[in-house]
Protein backbone atom coordinates (compact mmCIF):
# COMPACT_ATOMS: atom_id res chain seq x y z
CA UNK A 1 0.00 0.00 0.00
CA UNK A 2 1.06 3.37 -0.35
CA UNK A 3 1.46 5.55 2.76
CA UNK A 4 -0.08 8.67 1.70
CA UNK A 5 -1.14 12.09 3.42
CA UNK A 6 -4.89 11.98 4.04
CA UNK A 7 -5.03 15.31 2.09
CA UNK A 8 -3.46 13.41 -0.97
CA UNK A 9 -5.75 10.52 -0.56
CA UNK A 10 -8.78 12.78 -0.99
CA UNK A 11 -7.63 14.67 -3.34
CA UNK A 12 -6.91 11.11 -5.53
CA UNK A 13 -10.23 10.04 -4.66
CA UNK A 14 -12.06 13.02 -6.55
CA UNK A 15 -9.56 13.17 -9.22
CA UNK A 16 -9.84 9.57 -9.96
CA UNK A 17 -13.54 9.91 -10.25
CA UNK A 18 -13.23 13.05 -12.36
CA UNK A 19 -11.16 11.23 -14.69
CA UNK A 20 -14.03 9.01 -15.14
CA UNK A 21 -16.49 11.67 -15.84
CA UNK A 22 -17.78 12.36 -12.19
CA UNK A 23 -18.68 16.18 -11.30
CA UNK A 24 -17.70 16.93 -8.00
CA UNK A 25 -20.26 18.23 -5.61
CA UNK A 26 -19.72 20.07 -2.53
CA UNK A 27 -20.15 18.89 0.72
CA UNK A 28 -23.37 19.48 2.39
CA UNK A 29 -23.62 20.66 6.05
CA UNK A 30 -23.92 18.53 9.11
CA UNK A 31 -27.69 19.29 9.13
CA UNK A 32 -30.03 17.49 6.85
CA UNK A 33 -31.92 20.46 4.70
CA UNK A 34 -34.72 17.88 3.63
CA UNK A 35 -34.55 14.84 6.11
CA UNK A 36 -35.27 14.83 9.34
CA UNK A 37 -34.82 11.11 9.87
CA UNK A 38 -31.56 12.07 11.39
CA UNK A 39 -30.57 14.84 13.14
CA UNK A 40 -27.24 15.35 11.48
CA UNK A 41 -25.85 13.87 8.41
CA UNK A 42 -24.70 10.92 8.34
CA UNK A 43 -23.93 9.92 4.61
CA UNK A 44 -23.30 11.36 1.08
CA UNK A 45 -26.66 10.18 0.20
CA UNK A 46 -29.34 12.71 2.21
CA UNK A 47 -28.66 15.65 0.05
CA UNK A 48 -28.87 13.00 -2.83
CA UNK A 49 -32.83 12.01 -2.51
CA UNK A 50 -34.47 13.95 -4.94
CA UNK A 51 -32.03 12.84 -7.64
CA UNK A 52 -32.04 9.39 -6.50
CA UNK A 53 -35.86 9.29 -7.23
CA UNK A 54 -35.42 10.70 -10.84
CA UNK A 55 -34.72 14.99 -10.86
CA UNK A 56 -32.50 15.65 -13.04
CA UNK A 57 -29.23 17.04 -10.96
CA UNK A 58 -27.48 20.07 -12.15
CA UNK A 59 -24.44 18.57 -12.53
CA UNK A 60 -25.50 15.10 -14.71
CA UNK A 61 -25.66 11.69 -13.77
CA UNK A 62 -21.94 10.72 -12.38
CA UNK A 63 -20.98 12.97 -9.30
CA UNK A 64 -18.63 12.54 -6.99
CA UNK A 65 -17.48 14.43 -3.27
CA UNK A 66 -15.81 13.98 0.66
CA UNK A 67 -18.55 14.66 2.87
CA UNK A 68 -18.48 15.61 6.11
CA UNK A 69 -20.97 13.38 8.27
CA UNK A 70 -21.74 12.92 11.60
CA UNK A 71 -23.20 9.65 13.63
CA UNK A 72 -24.94 10.26 16.81
CA UNK A 73 -25.06 6.73 17.26
CA UNK A 74 -21.12 5.99 17.40
CA UNK A 75 -21.10 8.54 19.98
CA UNK A 76 -20.92 5.63 22.85
CA UNK A 77 -18.61 3.88 21.07
CA UNK A 78 -15.72 6.44 20.58
CA UNK A 79 -12.89 5.30 22.82
CA UNK A 80 -11.98 2.38 20.19
CA UNK A 81 -9.56 2.02 17.65
CA UNK A 82 -12.12 2.95 14.76
CA UNK A 83 -14.85 4.62 16.15
CA UNK A 84 -15.84 8.52 15.35
CA UNK A 85 -18.63 10.58 15.86
CA UNK A 86 -17.52 12.59 12.91
CA UNK A 87 -15.39 11.55 9.54
CA UNK A 88 -15.58 12.37 6.36
CA UNK A 89 -17.34 9.71 3.73
CA UNK A 90 -16.04 9.82 -0.15
CA UNK A 91 -18.83 9.05 -2.33
CA UNK A 92 -19.67 8.65 -5.47
CA UNK A 93 -23.12 8.21 -7.04
CA UNK A 94 -24.69 6.87 -11.06
CA UNK A 95 -27.80 8.25 -11.48
CA UNK A 96 -29.68 5.95 -13.65
CA UNK A 97 -26.39 5.49 -15.64
CA UNK A 98 -23.50 3.01 -14.95
CA UNK A 99 -24.80 -0.07 -12.55
CA UNK A 100 -23.40 -3.01 -10.48
CA UNK A 101 -20.09 -4.18 -13.13
CA UNK A 102 -18.69 -0.87 -13.07
CA UNK A 103 -19.74 0.07 -10.08
CA UNK A 104 -17.87 -2.43 -8.57
CA UNK A 105 -14.94 -2.15 -10.90
CA UNK A 106 -14.32 1.69 -9.77
CA UNK A 107 -14.27 0.89 -6.22
CA UNK A 108 -11.70 -1.96 -7.39
CA UNK A 109 -9.32 -0.14 -9.80
CA UNK A 110 -8.96 2.82 -7.05
CA UNK A 111 -8.27 0.80 -4.07
CA UNK A 112 -5.71 -1.57 -6.02
CA UNK A 113 -4.24 0.53 -8.65
CA UNK A 114 -4.56 4.16 -7.26
CA UNK A 115 -4.34 3.83 -3.41
CA UNK A 116 -2.15 0.19 -3.96
CA UNK A 117 -4.29 -1.85 -1.44
CA UNK A 118 -3.07 -6.18 -1.96
CA UNK A 119 -6.04 -7.84 -3.77
CA UNK A 120 -5.10 -10.81 -2.01
CA UNK A 121 -6.95 -8.97 1.12
CA UNK A 122 -9.67 -7.87 -0.38
CA UNK A 123 -12.54 -9.58 0.69
CA UNK A 124 -16.36 -8.76 -0.65
CA UNK A 125 -20.41 -9.06 0.53
CA UNK A 126 -22.84 -9.30 -1.42
CA UNK A 127 -26.99 -10.19 -0.85
CA UNK A 128 -28.16 -13.24 -0.64
CA UNK A 129 -31.97 -12.34 -1.25
CA UNK A 130 -34.84 -11.88 1.61
CA UNK A 131 -38.50 -13.03 0.87
CA UNK A 132 -39.13 -11.97 -3.03
CA UNK A 133 -35.99 -9.88 -3.51
CA UNK A 134 -33.67 -12.41 -5.30
CA UNK A 135 -30.06 -12.89 -4.79
CA UNK A 136 -27.64 -10.70 -6.16
CA UNK A 137 -26.13 -12.83 -8.82
CA UNK A 138 -24.84 -10.22 -11.08
CA UNK A 139 -22.47 -8.48 -7.71
CA UNK A 140 -21.50 -12.24 -7.17
CA UNK A 141 -20.33 -12.96 -11.08
CA UNK A 142 -18.64 -9.65 -11.22
CA UNK A 143 -16.05 -10.07 -8.04
CA UNK A 144 -15.65 -13.73 -9.68
CA UNK A 145 -14.44 -12.15 -12.96
CA UNK A 146 -12.15 -8.85 -10.46
CA UNK A 147 -10.23 -12.22 -8.56
CA UNK A 148 -9.82 -14.33 -11.22
CA UNK A 149 -8.02 -11.49 -13.80
CA UNK A 150 -5.55 -10.99 -10.38
CA UNK A 151 -5.79 -15.01 -10.74
CA UNK A 152 -7.14 -15.37 -7.46
CA UNK A 153 -9.23 -18.57 -7.62
CA UNK A 154 -12.66 -16.78 -5.98
CA UNK A 155 -15.79 -18.87 -4.29
CA UNK A 156 -18.49 -17.98 -2.29
CA UNK A 157 -19.17 -18.78 1.20
CA UNK A 158 -17.99 -18.30 4.62
CA UNK A 159 -14.29 -17.69 4.59
CA UNK A 160 -14.33 -17.37 1.55
CA UNK A 161 -13.20 -14.25 -1.10
CA UNK A 162 -17.43 -13.55 -1.73
CA UNK A 163 -19.50 -13.96 1.31
CA UNK A 164 -23.35 -13.71 1.34
CA UNK A 165 -25.40 -11.76 3.77
CA UNK A 166 -29.40 -11.09 4.14
CA UNK A 167 -30.77 -8.05 5.04
CA UNK A 168 -29.81 -6.54 7.98
CA UNK A 169 -26.10 -6.75 6.32
CA UNK A 170 -26.10 -6.10 2.70
CA UNK A 171 -29.42 -3.97 2.58
CA UNK A 172 -29.30 -0.08 2.47
CA UNK A 173 -31.95 2.01 3.36
CA UNK A 174 -34.17 4.95 5.53
CA UNK A 175 -36.95 3.35 7.99
CA UNK A 176 -38.82 6.20 7.20
CA UNK A 177 -38.78 4.81 2.90
CA UNK A 178 -37.57 5.94 0.01
CA UNK A 179 -34.91 4.62 -2.36
CA UNK A 180 -33.04 1.77 -1.27
CA UNK A 181 -31.64 -1.68 -2.39
CA UNK A 182 -28.78 -4.17 -2.03
CA UNK A 183 -25.54 -3.67 -1.25
CA UNK A 184 -22.10 -5.23 -1.73
CA UNK A 185 -19.67 -4.03 0.56
CA UNK A 186 -15.68 -3.95 0.41
CA UNK A 187 -13.19 -5.52 3.65
CA UNK A 188 -9.70 -5.53 3.80
CA UNK A 189 -7.54 -8.29 6.05
CA UNK A 190 -5.82 -6.58 8.46
CA UNK A 191 -3.22 -8.90 8.80
CA UNK A 192 -4.37 -9.26 12.78
CA UNK A 193 -5.46 -13.36 13.62
CA UNK A 194 -8.34 -14.67 13.74
CA UNK A 195 -10.97 -15.07 16.53
CA UNK A 196 -11.84 -18.25 15.94
CA UNK A 197 -13.03 -20.89 13.19
CA UNK A 198 -16.02 -18.85 12.78
CA UNK A 199 -14.24 -15.58 12.12
CA UNK A 200 -15.92 -13.99 8.97
CA UNK A 201 -15.78 -10.35 6.92
CA UNK A 202 -18.61 -8.98 9.19
CA UNK A 203 -17.24 -10.57 12.34
CA UNK A 204 -16.18 -7.60 14.73
CA UNK A 205 -13.03 -8.73 16.21
CA UNK A 206 -11.24 -6.28 14.08
CA UNK A 207 -9.21 -8.38 11.56
CA UNK A 208 -11.71 -7.30 8.78
CA UNK A 209 -11.98 -3.28 7.97
CA UNK A 210 -14.62 -2.61 5.80
CA UNK A 211 -13.38 0.29 3.60
CA UNK A 212 -16.33 0.79 0.89
CA UNK A 213 -20.18 0.07 0.04
CA UNK A 214 -21.88 -0.07 -3.08
CA UNK A 215 -25.56 0.51 -2.53
CA UNK A 216 -27.31 -0.49 -5.77
CA UNK A 217 -30.84 1.52 -5.39
CA UNK A 218 -33.26 -0.29 -7.67
CA UNK A 219 -36.19 -0.54 -5.20
CA UNK A 220 -38.28 2.01 -3.61
CA UNK A 221 -40.19 1.54 0.44
CA UNK A 222 -43.57 3.29 0.51
CA UNK A 223 -44.69 2.19 4.32
CA UNK A 224 -44.07 -1.42 4.40
CA UNK A 225 -44.05 -2.22 0.79
CA UNK A 226 -41.06 -2.23 -1.06
CA UNK A 227 -41.37 -1.77 -4.98
CA UNK A 228 -39.33 -1.05 -7.88
CA UNK A 229 -37.76 2.32 -8.25
CA UNK A 230 -37.97 2.35 -11.68
CA UNK A 231 -34.71 3.34 -12.12
CA UNK A 232 -30.61 1.83 -11.64
CA UNK A 233 -28.50 4.07 -8.65
CA UNK A 234 -25.56 3.66 -7.33
CA UNK A 235 -24.20 5.21 -4.50
CA UNK A 236 -20.69 4.51 -2.88
CA UNK A 237 -19.34 5.30 0.17
CA UNK A 238 -16.03 4.91 1.62
CA UNK A 239 -14.60 6.27 5.31
CA UNK A 240 -11.77 8.30 4.67
CA UNK A 241 -10.40 7.83 8.20
CA UNK A 242 -10.25 3.93 8.06
CA UNK A 243 -8.86 4.04 4.11
CA UNK A 244 -6.00 6.74 6.09
CA UNK A 245 -5.16 4.68 8.92
CA UNK A 246 -4.62 1.22 6.92
CA UNK A 247 -2.69 2.71 4.78
CA UNK A 248 -0.66 4.75 7.27
CA UNK A 249 -0.41 1.53 8.74
CA UNK A 250 -1.70 2.72 12.43
CA UNK A 251 -3.08 0.99 15.11
CA UNK A 252 -6.18 3.70 14.82
CA UNK A 253 -7.25 6.25 13.14
CA UNK A 254 -6.28 8.80 15.81
CA UNK A 255 -2.89 7.75 14.90
CA UNK A 256 -2.90 8.66 11.36
CA UNK A 257 -2.33 12.37 10.20
CA UNK A 258 -6.11 12.96 10.33
CA UNK A 259 -6.23 13.45 14.06
CA UNK A 260 -2.61 12.75 15.19
CA UNK A 261 -2.28 16.87 16.29
CA UNK A 262 -5.26 16.98 18.12
CA UNK A 263 -4.50 13.90 19.67
CA UNK A 264 -1.05 14.49 20.35
CA UNK A 265 -1.98 18.00 21.64
CA UNK A 266 -4.26 15.92 24.71
CA UNK A 267 -1.99 13.30 25.12
CA UNK A 268 0.88 16.39 26.34
CA UNK A 269 -1.58 18.53 28.42
CA UNK A 270 -2.69 14.72 30.33
CA UNK A 271 -1.48 14.15 33.53
CA UNK A 272 -2.81 10.50 33.14
CA UNK A 273 -2.15 8.19 30.60
CA UNK A 274 -5.88 6.44 29.39
CA UNK A 275 -6.00 6.01 25.80
CA UNK A 276 -9.88 5.53 25.15
CA UNK A 277 -10.65 9.41 27.77
CA UNK A 278 -7.51 11.10 25.15
CA UNK A 279 -9.52 9.77 21.80
CA UNK A 280 -12.61 10.86 23.12
CA UNK A 281 -11.44 13.93 23.93
CA UNK A 282 -10.01 14.18 20.81
CA UNK A 283 -12.93 13.14 18.40
CA UNK A 284 -15.85 14.84 20.38
CA UNK A 285 -13.86 18.65 20.44
CA UNK A 286 -13.16 17.96 16.76
CA UNK A 287 -16.46 17.25 16.31
CA UNK A 288 -18.07 20.51 18.17
CA UNK A 289 -16.06 22.63 15.90
CA UNK A 290 -17.69 20.92 12.64
CA UNK A 291 -21.05 21.27 14.52
CA UNK A 292 -20.72 24.69 15.70
CA UNK A 293 -19.38 25.98 12.09
CA UNK A 294 -22.61 24.78 10.93
CA UNK A 295 -25.01 26.36 12.76
CA UNK A 296 -25.57 24.92 16.13
CA UNK A 297 -24.83 26.43 19.49
CA UNK A 298 -25.30 24.41 22.70
CA UNK A 299 -28.75 23.59 24.27
CA UNK A 300 -31.32 20.88 25.59
CA UNK A 301 -32.59 20.14 22.11
CA UNK A 302 -31.99 18.21 18.98
CA UNK A 303 -28.54 19.32 17.68
CA UNK A 304 -27.83 21.47 20.26
CA UNK A 305 -28.00 18.88 22.95
CA UNK A 306 -26.20 16.52 20.77
CA UNK A 307 -23.45 19.71 21.19
CA UNK A 308 -23.48 19.75 24.37
CA UNK A 309 -23.14 16.44 25.32
CA UNK A 310 -19.94 15.96 23.33
CA UNK A 311 -18.71 19.04 25.13
CA UNK A 312 -19.67 18.12 28.33
CA UNK A 313 -18.32 14.72 28.01
CA UNK A 314 -15.08 15.88 26.75
CA UNK A 315 -14.81 18.02 29.53
CA UNK A 316 -15.53 14.51 32.00
CA UNK A 317 -12.79 13.04 30.54
CA UNK A 318 -10.61 16.00 31.09
CA UNK A 319 -11.02 15.46 34.59
CA UNK A 320 -10.45 12.02 34.33
CA UNK A 321 -7.10 12.79 32.35
CA UNK A 322 -5.91 15.40 35.22
CA UNK A 323 -5.97 18.00 32.93
CA UNK A 324 -5.64 21.50 34.66
CA UNK A 325 -7.64 24.12 34.21
CA UNK A 326 -9.83 24.70 31.32
CA UNK A 327 -8.59 22.90 28.30
CA UNK A 328 -11.53 22.72 25.59
CA UNK A 329 -10.44 25.96 23.56
CA UNK A 330 -6.84 24.77 23.12
CA UNK A 331 -7.52 21.48 22.13
CA UNK A 332 -10.33 23.07 19.61
CA UNK A 333 -7.63 25.77 18.26
CA UNK A 334 -5.92 22.74 16.44
CA UNK A 335 -9.11 21.11 15.47
CA UNK A 336 -9.72 24.23 13.35
CA UNK A 337 -6.29 24.97 12.37
CA UNK A 338 -5.86 21.01 11.58
CA UNK A 339 -9.10 21.07 9.12
CA UNK A 340 -9.21 24.87 7.94
CA UNK A 341 -7.80 23.92 4.66
CA UNK A 342 -10.78 21.28 3.53
CA UNK A 343 -13.99 23.65 5.46
CA UNK A 344 -12.90 26.92 5.08
CA UNK A 345 -16.07 28.05 7.36
CA UNK A 346 -13.74 27.10 10.66
CA UNK A 347 -11.56 29.76 9.95
CA UNK A 348 -14.03 32.21 9.26
CA UNK A 349 -16.10 31.24 12.55
CA UNK A 350 -12.95 30.44 14.45
CA UNK A 351 -13.53 33.47 17.29
CA UNK A 352 -17.26 32.00 17.57
CA UNK A 353 -16.80 28.48 17.74
CA UNK A 354 -13.81 29.01 20.79
CA UNK A 355 -16.22 31.32 22.77
CA UNK A 356 -18.87 28.84 22.42
CA UNK A 357 -16.86 25.64 23.32
CA UNK A 358 -15.10 28.07 26.27
CA UNK A 359 -18.47 29.51 27.91
CA UNK A 360 -19.79 25.54 28.23
CA UNK A 361 -16.65 24.63 29.88
CA UNK A 362 -17.11 27.33 31.98
CA UNK A 363 -21.12 26.67 32.35
CA UNK A 364 -20.79 23.02 32.92
CA UNK A 365 -17.59 23.40 35.29
CA UNK A 366 -19.79 25.64 37.48
CA UNK A 367 -22.73 22.80 37.38
CA UNK A 368 -20.55 20.04 38.06
CA UNK A 369 -18.91 22.04 41.59
CA UNK A 370 -22.61 22.19 42.22
CA UNK A 371 -23.59 18.29 41.66
CA UNK A 372 -20.58 17.32 43.94
CA UNK A 373 -22.05 19.70 46.50
CA UNK A 374 -25.05 17.90 46.29
CA UNK A 375 -23.69 14.42 46.67
CA UNK A 376 -22.11 15.61 49.52
CA UNK A 377 -25.36 16.17 51.08
CA UNK A 378 -26.13 12.18 51.11
CA UNK A 379 -25.85 10.30 54.42
CA UNK A 380 -28.10 7.54 54.08
CA UNK A 381 -27.81 4.39 52.11
CA UNK A 382 -31.13 5.24 50.75
CA UNK A 383 -29.58 5.99 46.92
CA UNK A 384 -30.06 3.98 43.86
CA UNK A 385 -29.38 3.87 40.24
CA UNK A 386 -32.51 5.99 39.48
CA UNK A 387 -31.28 9.34 41.66
CA UNK A 388 -28.31 8.59 40.22
CA UNK A 389 -29.58 9.36 37.33
CA UNK A 390 -31.31 12.05 38.09
CA UNK A 391 -27.86 13.88 39.86
CA UNK A 392 -26.37 12.66 36.09
CA UNK A 393 -29.17 15.06 34.22
CA UNK A 394 -28.97 17.56 36.78
CA UNK A 395 -25.53 18.56 37.33
CA UNK A 396 -23.85 15.81 34.87
CA UNK A 397 -22.27 14.11 37.23
CA UNK A 398 -20.92 10.37 35.43
CA UNK A 399 -22.10 7.30 36.97
CA UNK A 400 -18.37 6.73 37.85
CA UNK A 401 -17.80 9.71 39.49
CA UNK A 402 -20.91 9.40 41.62
CA UNK A 403 -20.04 6.01 42.76
CA UNK A 404 -16.81 7.06 43.77
CA UNK A 405 -17.99 9.58 46.02
CA UNK A 406 -20.66 7.69 47.14
CA UNK A 407 -17.80 4.65 47.95
CA UNK A 408 -15.39 7.45 49.78
CA UNK A 409 -18.78 8.33 52.02
CA UNK A 410 -19.08 4.25 52.87
CA UNK A 411 -22.60 4.52 50.63
CA UNK A 412 -23.19 1.62 48.44
CA UNK A 413 -25.21 2.65 45.39
CA UNK A 414 -28.25 0.19 44.94
CA UNK A 415 -29.95 -1.04 42.43
CA UNK A 416 -27.62 0.02 39.61
CA UNK A 417 -29.66 -1.12 37.20
CA UNK A 418 -32.21 1.96 37.60
CA UNK A 419 -29.29 4.41 36.05
CA UNK A 420 -29.64 2.69 32.92
CA UNK A 421 -33.17 1.82 32.76
CA UNK A 422 -33.73 5.48 33.49
CA UNK A 423 -31.58 6.50 30.43
CA UNK A 424 -32.41 4.30 27.87
CA UNK A 425 -36.00 5.82 28.29
CA UNK A 426 -34.83 9.06 28.34
CA UNK A 427 -32.55 8.69 24.85
CA UNK A 428 -35.93 7.15 24.11
CA UNK A 429 -38.08 9.89 24.70
CA UNK A 430 -35.54 12.30 22.91
CA UNK A 431 -35.30 10.01 20.44
CA UNK A 432 -39.04 10.42 19.76
CA UNK A 433 -39.53 14.35 20.55
CA UNK A 434 -36.61 14.81 17.77
CA UNK A 435 -38.72 12.74 15.10
CA UNK A 436 -39.02 15.57 12.63
CA UNK A 437 -38.09 19.36 14.43
CA UNK A 438 -35.51 19.89 11.65
CA UNK A 439 -35.15 22.78 8.79
CA UNK A 440 -35.91 20.92 6.20
CA UNK A 441 -38.57 19.26 7.86
CA UNK A 442 -39.48 16.03 5.27
CA UNK A 443 -39.52 12.79 7.18
CA UNK A 444 -40.06 10.83 3.92
CA UNK A 445 -39.90 10.34 0.37
CA UNK A 446 -43.27 9.03 0.40
CA UNK A 447 -46.71 10.34 -1.94
CA UNK A 448 -48.61 11.58 0.71
CA UNK A 449 -45.23 13.71 1.93
CA UNK A 450 -44.32 14.70 -0.54
CA UNK A 451 -48.21 16.28 -1.46
CA UNK A 452 -47.87 17.80 1.90
CA UNK A 453 -44.08 18.94 1.16
CA UNK A 454 -45.94 21.21 -1.86
CA UNK A 455 -48.38 21.98 0.15
CA UNK A 456 -45.96 24.33 2.68
CA UNK A 457 -45.31 26.02 -0.24
CA UNK A 458 -48.54 27.34 -1.11
CA UNK A 459 -49.16 27.85 2.62
CA UNK A 460 -45.98 29.91 2.82
CA UNK A 461 -46.72 32.08 -0.67
CA UNK A 462 -50.44 32.79 0.97
CA UNK A 463 -48.67 33.46 4.39
CA UNK A 464 -46.88 36.00 2.59
CA UNK A 465 -49.78 37.54 1.19
CA UNK A 466 -51.64 37.51 3.73
CA UNK A 467 -49.56 38.97 6.81
CA UNK A 468 -46.56 40.91 4.34
CA UNK A 469 -42.83 40.15 2.94
CA UNK A 470 -41.27 39.51 6.37
CA UNK A 471 -42.49 36.07 6.14
CA UNK A 472 -39.96 33.19 5.85
CA UNK A 473 -39.82 29.42 6.67
CA UNK A 474 -38.23 29.19 9.93
CA UNK A 475 -38.70 25.68 10.43
CA UNK A 476 -41.13 23.14 8.71
CA UNK A 477 -41.67 18.96 10.20
CA UNK A 478 -43.74 17.31 6.96
CA UNK A 479 -44.60 13.43 7.76
CA UNK A 480 -47.06 11.54 5.53
CA UNK A 481 -50.40 12.54 8.26
CA UNK A 482 -50.00 16.25 8.12
CA UNK A 483 -47.40 19.57 7.66
CA UNK A 484 -46.24 22.08 10.22
CA UNK A 485 -44.91 25.64 9.29
CA UNK A 486 -42.81 27.89 11.45
CA UNK A 487 -42.80 31.66 10.87
CA UNK A 488 -42.10 34.84 12.41
CA UNK A 489 -44.46 37.06 13.15
CA UNK A 490 -45.19 38.94 16.34
CA UNK A 491 -48.92 38.44 16.51
CA UNK A 492 -51.01 35.15 16.34
CA UNK A 493 -53.29 34.64 12.74
CA UNK A 494 -56.82 36.42 13.78
CA UNK A 495 -59.83 34.30 12.36
CA UNK A 496 -60.05 35.72 9.34
CA UNK A 497 -56.56 35.80 8.41
CA UNK A 498 -56.43 32.20 9.03
CA UNK A 499 -59.48 31.65 7.18
CA UNK A 500 -58.15 33.74 4.13
CA UNK A 501 -55.10 32.37 4.06
CA UNK A 502 -56.58 28.44 3.90
CA UNK A 503 -58.91 29.81 1.16
CA UNK A 504 -55.63 31.09 -1.00
CA UNK A 505 -54.16 27.76 -0.78
CA UNK A 506 -57.56 26.20 -1.64
CA UNK A 507 -57.82 28.19 -4.55
CA UNK A 508 -54.44 27.80 -5.83
CA UNK A 509 -55.15 23.93 -5.33
CA UNK A 510 -58.82 24.35 -7.59
CA UNK A 511 -57.10 26.46 -10.26
CA UNK A 512 -54.89 23.33 -10.84
CA UNK A 513 -51.69 24.86 -11.03
CA UNK A 514 -48.84 23.39 -12.76
CA UNK A 515 -45.61 22.88 -10.95
CA UNK A 516 -42.32 23.53 -12.90
CA UNK A 517 -38.63 24.46 -12.02
CA UNK A 518 -35.74 25.75 -13.29
CA UNK A 519 -31.66 25.53 -12.65
CA UNK A 520 -30.42 28.71 -12.06
CA UNK A 521 -27.27 29.94 -9.93
CA UNK A 522 -27.52 30.85 -6.70
CA UNK A 523 -27.09 34.83 -7.31
CA UNK A 524 -29.93 34.59 -9.74
CA UNK A 525 -32.00 32.76 -7.20
CA UNK A 526 -31.52 34.84 -4.21
CA UNK A 527 -31.65 37.88 -5.59
CA UNK A 528 -35.81 36.72 -7.56
CA UNK A 529 -36.26 34.74 -3.74
CA UNK A 530 -34.24 37.29 -1.41
CA UNK A 531 -36.53 35.53 2.11
CA UNK A 532 -35.11 32.33 0.86
CA UNK A 533 -33.94 30.20 4.20
CA UNK A 534 -30.99 28.61 4.80
CA UNK A 535 -28.94 29.94 1.86
CA UNK A 536 -25.80 28.58 3.22
CA UNK A 537 -26.94 24.91 2.32
CA UNK A 538 -27.37 25.60 -1.25
CA UNK A 539 -24.53 24.91 -4.27
CA UNK A 540 -23.39 26.95 -7.22
CA UNK A 541 -26.31 25.42 -8.90
CA UNK A 542 -29.66 25.37 -7.29
CA UNK A 543 -33.36 24.64 -8.14
CA UNK A 544 -36.17 27.46 -8.83
CA UNK A 545 -39.63 25.77 -7.82
CA UNK A 546 -42.91 27.82 -9.48
CA UNK A 547 -46.25 26.88 -8.61
CA UNK A 548 -47.95 28.62 -11.55
CA UNK A 549 -46.71 30.25 -14.36
CA UNK A 550 -43.29 31.59 -14.34
CA UNK A 551 -44.24 35.16 -15.25
CA UNK A 552 -46.32 35.53 -12.18
CA UNK A 553 -46.41 32.73 -10.11
CA UNK A 554 -48.47 32.05 -6.94
CA UNK A 555 -45.33 30.78 -5.51
CA UNK A 556 -41.65 30.44 -6.04
CA UNK A 557 -38.92 28.90 -4.30
CA UNK A 558 -35.30 27.74 -4.07
CA UNK A 559 -35.97 23.76 -2.74
CA UNK A 560 -34.88 20.51 -3.71
CA UNK A 561 -37.03 18.68 -2.38
CA UNK A 562 -40.10 16.67 -4.01
CA UNK A 563 -43.14 18.02 -5.10
CA UNK A 564 -46.35 16.95 -7.42
CA UNK A 565 -47.10 17.71 -10.48
CA UNK A 566 -50.14 19.57 -10.70
CA UNK A 567 -51.90 21.10 -7.09
CA UNK A 568 -54.71 19.26 -8.77
CA UNK A 569 -52.80 16.36 -6.65
CA UNK A 570 -53.38 17.92 -3.51
CA UNK A 571 -57.04 17.89 -2.31
CA UNK A 572 -58.59 19.90 0.04
CA UNK A 573 -56.25 22.53 2.70
CA UNK A 574 -57.28 22.70 6.18
CA UNK A 575 -55.31 24.64 9.02
CA UNK A 576 -55.92 22.54 11.84
CA UNK A 577 -54.30 24.38 14.54
CA UNK A 578 -52.15 27.53 15.20
CA UNK A 579 -49.23 27.82 17.71
CA UNK A 580 -47.32 30.11 19.73
CA UNK A 581 -43.63 28.34 19.52
CA UNK A 582 -41.07 31.36 20.89
CA UNK A 583 -41.02 34.90 21.10
CA UNK A 584 -41.73 36.04 17.69
CA UNK A 585 -42.33 32.91 16.31
CA UNK A 586 -45.97 31.24 14.99
CA UNK A 587 -46.77 27.49 14.09
CA UNK A 588 -49.29 26.31 12.00
CA UNK A 589 -50.11 22.88 11.50
CA UNK A 590 -52.80 21.58 8.16
CA UNK A 591 -53.91 18.60 6.87
CA UNK A 592 -54.79 17.48 3.12
CA UNK A 593 -58.37 16.21 2.83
Amino acid sequence: MKNLPYLEVRKRYIDFFQRNNHKEIPSAPLVPEDDPSVLFVNAGMFPLIPFLKGELHPKGTRLTNSQRCLRTGDIDEVGDEFHLTTFEMLGNWSLNDYFKKEAINLSVSFFVEELGFDINRIYASVFEGYEDIPEDNISISVWKEIFEKYGIDARVGQGEKIQKYGKKENWWGLESGGPCGPDSEIFYDTGKPTCGPNCHINCNCGKYVEIGNNVFMEYFKDGEKIKSLGRHNVDFGGGLDRIVALLQNVDSVYDSDIHAPIFEEVKKISKVTNLESQRIITDHIKAATWIIMDGITPSRNQQGYILRRLIRRAIRHGRKLGIEGYFTKQIAEICIKQFSPIWIGLEEQKEHILQTIEEEEIKFNRTLDNGLRELEKIADNDFDGKKAFQIYETYGLPLELTEEILKEKGIELKNINLFWEAEKAHQEKSRTSSAGLFKGGLADTSEMSTKYHTATHLLLASLRKVLGDHIYQKGSNITAERLRLDFPNNEKLTEEQLKLVENLVNDAIENKLEISFEEVSKDEALQKVPFAAFSEKYGDIVKLYYVGEKEKPFSMEICNGPHVKNTSELGKFKIIKQENVASGIKRIKAILE
